[in-house]
């Protein structure tokens, strides 16, 4: 059929079934068929929970050797799956698959709902839920729900108080990078956000759409006593005072 040549003849017969699609083996658990019986066995882990594969450095069981080779390279920092574009390395073939297509543009993964398309099937997953409304992550302390892991990581810290980054110029402590980013425009006088009518320049994005509403005459804070409407919503609180009698 192929050519292909065997020592053994129980290796040919093994073989042949690539050809023939024959899968003898069976799991008697799900009823997956395999072409050999130590791929059976294998298979079989995954019902009875066996890991035979310990780590000898950290203790942490496998149940496959493949992945117990993997893991060891979390010990050993080996990383012999190299991208030929820009000389990255990583511990896994898949790892490299998938970074390769930040050099390729390729996004194979698409959603069924909208059209968008992504490099990675977890990525999908995590858009999918958009659609889906689905919300597993949630917050003991409060009970808000969260799309991703990561995003209920972030919202605990304004429970815990926690403060993980922190300014090199003043030492100021910030909950989250972005908060950290913004600061430090502070010290190094960087004016990102340029309006385009009067050149105008801010260090944040929300100051410059504030701003804009000089030009577009925009009023969206309205009073809800007399209708009258304002651009910033600390006049509107000013205005209220009218209305309240509260003394500045």
């Amino acid at each position: 059929m192929c050519g292909k040549a065997f020592i053994q003849r129980c290796d040919l017969k093994t073989h042949l079934r690539s050809h023939t699609k024959e899968k003898p083996y069976v799991c008697e658990e799900c009823g997956m068929a395999f072409t050999q019986s130590n791929t059976l066995k294998i298979h079989l882990r995954t019902h009875t929970k066996e890991k035979p594969y310990a780590c000898e450095i950290c203790g942490k069981r496998m149940a496959h050797k493949s992945s117990l080779n993997k893991h060891l390279r979390i010990h050993t920092k080996e990383k012999p799956y190299v991208c030929e574009e820009c000389g990255m390395a990583f511990t896994q073939s898949n790892q490299l698959k998938t970074h390769l297509r930040t050099h390729t543009k390729e996004k194979p993964y698409v959603s069924e709902e909208c059209g968008m398309v992504f490099t990675q099937s977890n990525t999908l997953k995590i858009h999918l839920r958009i659609h889906t409304k689905e919300k597993p992550y949630v917050c003991e302390e409060c009970g808000m729900l969260f799309t991703q892991s990561n995003t209920l990581k972030i919202h605990l810290r304004t429970h815990t108080k926690e403060k993980p980054y922190a300014c090199e110029i003043c030492g100021k402590r910030m909950a989250h990078k972005s908060s950290l980013n913004k600061h430090l425009r502070i010290h190094t006088k960087e004016t990102p956000y340029v309006c385009e009518e009067c050149d105008m320049a801010f260090t944040q994005r929300c100051n410059l759409k504030t701003h804009l509403r000089t030009h577009t005459k925009e009023k969206p804070y309205v009073c809800y006593i007399c209708q009258k409407a304002f651009c910033h919503k600390k006049n509107l609180k000013a205005h209220l005072r009218i209305h309240t009698k509260e003394k500045t």
